[in-house]
């Protein structure tokens, strides 16, 4: 049959489909990439968690700590967004040494609620702090210039460079706990006071140092999470609160004390509610409980938790 006059020969079915085609992609590009994030962010929580047993409430706080170090050292650093990235993460491995020295080793004999009632505090402390030292205004954090702008996705659709750097970044660091937790001497240490912290005690291995150890780098690993983040989002007061529910989700999911688990359980939320908000908006709030919820009656212990 003959197009009909003043009507286009493009197939608008076929554009259509091109265009959701270029939304789902998108999509999927936005959920790896805030799993990946996500899982930046809980694998120190379920390092703190699982081996040294405490129930660190102020985790969220280190990610909002290091979303305001990035604002704060962006404009000294200009252009050096790497080496910014390298000064945060010392500056948070130093704060989270520091911390355990001062206050978390008190809290190992302690019962949980002494250590919830310890770790709130410390939020409202950081909070305080935070309204001193910057003020309760929501801030920007600019984007590097050689990482500003995007790239096209098909025809229509476009998408940023920058998070295409932030689902390397994460990639990269998780190979890196990885070849750490399973190949090193450090990492072997760490997976046995995960086990049996009274054996490696007996062992003679110093676990008060062991524990200083995994808590800077469980701070560090926020903290990079939220200087990552800084650039795609605002960095605003109690910004931390919002994604300390969904760490222990995550940690829940994917089994206390197990890296590879976190990283399982993080791309799964990141797929349910990305893909929630898009196709269930109204529900998308109850998704990723919806999913613990399921996972925790097939496997009450997480994915790749060990059964006790």
């Amino acid at each position: 049959m003959d197009a009909q006059p003043g009507r286009p020969l493009f197939n608008s079915n076929l554009g259509t489909s091109l265009v959701e085609l270029g939304t789902f992609l998108v999509q999927c590009l936005n959920s790896v990439q805030y799993g990946l994030l996500l899982f930046l962010l809980a694998s120190g929580l379920t390092l703190i968690f699982g081996i040294m047993g405490v129930i660190n409430l102020a985790h969220g706080s280190f990610y909002m700590i290091g979303a305001y170090m990035a604002f704060s050292l962006a404009p000294v650093f200009g252009d050096s967004f790497l080496l910014m990235l390298v000064a945060g993460v010392v500056l948070a491995a130093a704060l989270g040494y520091a911390l355990e020295w001062a206050f978390f080793s008190y809290l190992y004999q302690r019962d949980h609620l002494q250590q919830v009632l310890m770790t709130y505090g410390l939020i409202l402390v950081f909070e305080e702090l935070r309204s001193i030292l910057v003020g309760n205004d929501v801030h920007g954090v600019p984007l590097p210039g050689w990482l500003a702008g995007s790239f096209a996705l098909g025809d229509v659709m476009s998408y940023p460079w920058y998070r295409v750097f932030a689902s390397l970044a994460c990639i990269v660091l998780a190979v890196a706990m990885y070849a750490v937790v399973n190949r090193t001497r450090l990492g072997m240490m760490i997976r046995a006071g995960a086990s049996n912290r009274d054996m490696v005690r007996g062992l003679g291995i110093d676990i008060r140092k062991l524990y200083r150890i995994v808590f800077a780098a469980g701070v560090a690993l926020a903290a990079l999470a939220g200087m990552i983040a800084a650039p795609m989002s605002s960095v605003y007061p109690n910004m931390g609160a919002s994604v300390l529910i969904i760490c222990f989700v995550v940690v829940v999911i994917g089994g206390i004390g197990s890296i590879t688990g976190a990283l399982v359980a993080s791309l799964l939320v990141g797929f349910v509610d990305t893909f929630g908000k898009v196709f269930f908006a109204e529900l998308s709030g109850i998704g990723i409980y919806l999913l613990m919820a399921i996972i925790l009656i097939w496997r009450p212990e997480g994915l790749m938790g060990k059964r006790a």
